[in-house]
């Protein structure tokens, strides 16, 4: 392997989460910034959003180590489209009550004594769960329910949030999740690595290895790397991965953007969404053609991607003419105070066709 070539003590860019390895990028020690305002109210919901890979669950890791459990009790659920029946019984089972053949109504009263009975240890339950946007509507308004427990005033149950984007969307958009929005008291999406950020990523994790310098690398690796990844640190790992073994095999002392596009290639061959980011990265881009008369060379047009082109600009001409009609006849009917023609919209529709 690898890390013996290298001499390293373990493999650096593995792609199991490990909150040791934890880097602090910008958005990163935003996300932190938030949990700990969040944390330091006691209560509502906390949400965290980022697309695959971008780090949520080392963010998690990371959060869990600096917990003092003398303060928090810490509850953690990773999300597989829980109801919102099983959701209480996995919240239940993080309190120590047995939820076996409980009704909902038992639950609830049992979740509640739970938190109490924690709360009266001077502590207070803080509950994450991961990949929320795996919740059903049901299982969201039940954690909002849940959050609804005090004494004394306060919260007993504190819920931090993970989700992919599409989370924050859903969030955002659903009536039916307006009075959750309005408990929550922070939220962050985490985005991918700046291309100044990675070199001192990979040192980073490289550094964590036992890393005493060899590889090395050349200067124009890091901006190809991030082009070739999006600066999302899974992506990076296990592209990184793919270039320390490929230099251990070649006996290369120094990865350059040249190794990185090599080795991007063959995993193309293997795996053709390894090298989806980017189809085509180079550390700096080649001079255009000329050709013997001196002029640029321009290549020629291909005839079926110019006919594509000419018939999606007529569809949309065609798109944009008939809503112009549509708007027309809404705009005559509300000047008119004439009643509502009768079908609705389809109505409309049909009369501007």
């Amino acid at each position: 392997m690898y890390e013996d070539h290298f001499g390293l003590t373990e493999r650096p860019f593995q792609l199991t989460p490990d909150p040791r390895y934890w880097f602090d990028s910008a958005t990163h020690k935003k996300a932190m910034a938030y949990l700990g305002y969040g944390l330091a109210q006691g209560e509502g919901f906390i949400v965290i959003t980022g697309d695959i890979g971008a780090g949520k669950t080392t963010l998690v890791g990371h959060v869990t180590e600096q917990i003092d459990p003398a303060n928090l009790n810490l509850i953690t659920i990773v999300s597989s489209a829980i109801e919102a029946d099983d959701l209480l019984r996995v919240v239940a089972t993080g309190l120590n009550i047995d939820s076996a053949g409980r009704s909902k109504a038992e639950l609830l009263t049992l979740i509640e004594r739970g938190l109490h009975a924690v709360a009266r240890t001077g502590r207070r339950t803080l509950l994450i769960v991961d990949e929320a946007q795996a919740l059903p509507v049901s299982a969201l308004e039940e954690l909002r329910m849940l959050s609804n427990f005090q004494a004394g005033g306060r919260a007993l149950l504190q819920i931090f949030l993970l989700g992919q984007p599409e989370f924050r969307e859903r969030l955002n958009g659903s009536d039916r999740l307006e009075q959750l929005r309005q408990r929550v008291i922070a939220i962050h999406h985490l985005d991918p690595m700046e291309p100044e950020e990675v070199a001192d990523y990979i040192g980073h994790r490289l550094r964590i290895a036992g890393w005493k310098g060899t590889p090395d690398f050349a200067d124009n690796v890091f901006q190809v790397l991030h082009r070739a990844t999006g600066g999302v640190p899974r992506r990076l790992n296990q592209l990184m991965g793919r270039v320390l073994l490929h230099a251990a095999i070649t006996d290369a002392a120094v990865i350059d953007a040249a190794l990185v596009n090599t080795v991007r290639a063959d995993a193309a061959k293997d795996l053709p969404s390894a090298a989806r980011v980017t189809p085509n990265v180079r550390a700096v881009p080649d001079p255009a053609p000329v050709t013997p008369a001196g002029s640029p060379a321009t290549p020629a047009p291909d005839p079926q991607l110019l006919q594509r082109i000419a018939m999606l600009e007529t569809r949309i001409e065609e798109q944009d003419a008939a809503l112009r009609r549509i708007l027309t006849l809404l705009v005559d009917w509300v000047e008119s105070d004439a009643p509502a023609p009768r079908g609705g919209l389809e109505a409309v529709r049909g009369a501007a066709a």
